[in-house]
């Protein structure tokens, strides 16, 4: 129960972040070192309890990659996706009566190839950083998953938004910072993202199990 209440923990703080920081409503400087930061800082203070995946891609990725138990996959997913919920209600009660313009992608498949790339990226990092027998007890792994955020908000953020995580997206939804039109670009270009970083950890690294 310890994991899942991290996992919620530290999936709260970081929406709280993105909606207190609009990053899917406007792009700029503070909002990626921000949410970069709290990253950051939660996978240093979660990742002796949970694994610090704070992502249900995240948490695919690292079952497909055989360091996740798959009773704890469908607990992990469900505490990120009610951290994200709760935060986004503080958020929406923080800010009454706040208009937000929801962010709608240009391009659907420019979304779609955005989300799968970046979120790639912060997977195969976790799992090289986080998991990998190489890098074990390393000092940097939260330094290396934050600043992948921050560096796929800084790119990508005016293309998809910059989730690249389902409960995010679920999050900023709920606040009315993205359209629910694109939902379902999140869901599917993550969690595939998720999936094609495990896999190719795999490949290169078959003597880590």
């Amino acid at each position: 129960m310890r994991r899942y209440a991290q996992e919620l923990i530290g999936t709260f703080f970081l929406v709280l972040t993105i909606g207190c920081t609009d990053i899917a409503a406007g792009p700029g400087v503070i909002p990626p070192l921000a949410i970069g930061a709290i990253l950051m800082v939660m996978v240093y203070a979660g990742g002796h309890i949970s694994g610090a995946h704070y992502n249900p891609a995240v948490t695919l990725g690292v079952f497909i990659r055989g360091k996740c138990p798959t009773a704890d996959v469908v607990p992990y997913m469900a505490a990120q996706v009610f951290g994200a919920v709760a935060a986004a209600l503080l958020v929406m009660f923080f800010k009454t009566g706040q208009a937000h313009s929801p962010f709608v992608a240009q391009s659907t498949a420019a979304a779609l190839a955005a989300e799968f790339f970046f979120t790639f990226a912060l997977v195969y990092v976790v799992l090289n950083t986080a998991t990998a027998k190489a890098t074990q007890g390393n000092s940097y792994f939260g330094l290396a998953i934050g600043f992948t955020v921050m560096a796929g908000a800084f790119a990508v953020g005016d293309v998809s938004g910059g989730a690249f995580n389902p409960a995010v997206a679920a999050g900023v939804t709920l606040m009315g910072l993205v359209s629910p039109t694109m939902l379902w670009i999140y869901l599917t270009a993550d969690f595939l993202g998720g999936m094609a970083a495990a896999l190719v950890f795999k490949s290169l690294n078959p003597g880590d199990s």
